[in-house]
């Protein structure tokens, strides 16, 4: 029930304050024959050494019980004050009740990118998918580090992505694709193979440091497997062999909608007059001046600048170089048929 032992110990300071307190209020009650109200006076001030004045004057059976009453809740009291305070001071007391507005918003979530670990690589994945518009759902171990982002529009699930239940917790089933970013290889290989063994179409892509580490993961079940320190060297060895290129390509990954876009766009569900159709057939240069630059079939075979000739067929990709607005006329073009 309780993945945090953090979690656990809030659970049992409020539970130990609460049976201490029945015991209390029935006690007064039984014995002295106390109201509700004054069984619960009496039971405050026990529990809590105040020590104000009783309301009415105890039997000997009540002296007894109180003294017991005392002896047994000093401690308790003690330790649920200090783990409620600690929760309070530290933010984790906020982080539960949060927890329930996260789950309430993971159930409706679906097609999310589930990222796993919140290093450097992975909040810098993080910052791009959210500037591309898509959801992401964070799985960190580090406590300290999920409170410290917080405020952020990543939904964080605190926990070991090794173990099925905090995939399943943070909806990998509904989910459009993993990303593992664990420093470690060999921890990436463990995250991937559990997220595999739940859902065998589910794309994953997974960090690794070694080359050597490549084929495994793959083995293992990664969709992809990225080096960060090979793509960043080729990066920098581009820049100084063919900067202004490496620089045009980088923008057109990364800069978003306030320049010239590279995007795809999948004619999964191909209007019935496009489809026997060709490129040429399309009339898109014409009607969004957006050029299509590539073209993948269903059957994954790519081609590079494809000719006016190219036959559409659904589930294709086109590969659409231009503004965000010409590129949103291509994908109403292709959403709702409509042809020069």
């Amino acid at each position: 029930m309780f993945k945090s032992g953090r979690s656990f110990n809030l659970f049992l300071a409020v539970a130990l304050l609460t049976v201490i307190s029945l015991i209390g209020i029935g006690g007064f009650m039984i014995i002295e024959g106390f109201s509700l109200i004054d069984a619960m006076y009496m039971t405050v001030i026990t529990v809590s050494t105040v020590g104000f004045k009783e309301v009415h004057e105890l039997s000997t059976a009540g002296r007894i019980f109180t003294i017991s009453l005392i002896i047994m809740s000093f401690g308790i009291f003690a330790y649920s004050i200090s783990t409620i305070t600690s929760y309070l001071v530290e933010g984790r007391l906020n982080t539960l009740f949060l927890g329930g507005r996260r789950n309430v918003e993971l159930k409706k979530m679906k097609d999310h990118v589930l990222i796993v670990g919140y290093g450097r690589n992975g909040q810098q994945t993080a910052h791009d998918l959210l500037l591309l518009g898509r959801s992401v759902v964070v799985i960190e171990k580090n406590h300290e580090l999920i409170l410290s982002h917080r405020d952020s529009r990543v939904i964080f699930i605190e926990g070991d992505a090794t173990e099925d239940d905090v995939l399943e917790k943070a909806g990998i089933r509904k989910a459009e694709a993993l990303i593992a970013t664990l420093p470690i290889d060999a921890d990436n290989l463990y995250v991937v193979l559990t997220a595999r063994s739940l859902c065998p179409d589910l794309l994953i892509i997974s960090r690794a440091s070694h080359e050597s580490t490549d084929r495994k993961l793959r083995t293992a079940g990664a969709s992809h497997v990225v080096m960060p320190e090979k793509v960043g060297g080729t990066y920098m060895a581009g820049l100084v062999a063919k900067p202004d290129l490496a620089e045009f390509f980088h923008r057109l990954s990364f800069e978003g909608d306030e320049g010239v876009n590279l995007v795809e766009v999948v004619c999964s569900e191909l209007p019935q007059e496009f489809q026997g159709r060709t490129i040429h057939d399309m009339s898109i240069r014409r009607l969004t001046g957006a050029n299509i630059v590539g073209f993948r079939t269903p059957e994954g075979q790519y081609i590079i600048n494809p000719g006016g000739d190219t036959v559409m067929v659904p589930h294709a990709k086109l590969f659409v170089l231009g503004t965000q607005d010409q590129i949103e006329k291509v994908k109403q073009i292709i959403r709702e048929g409509k042809k020069g």
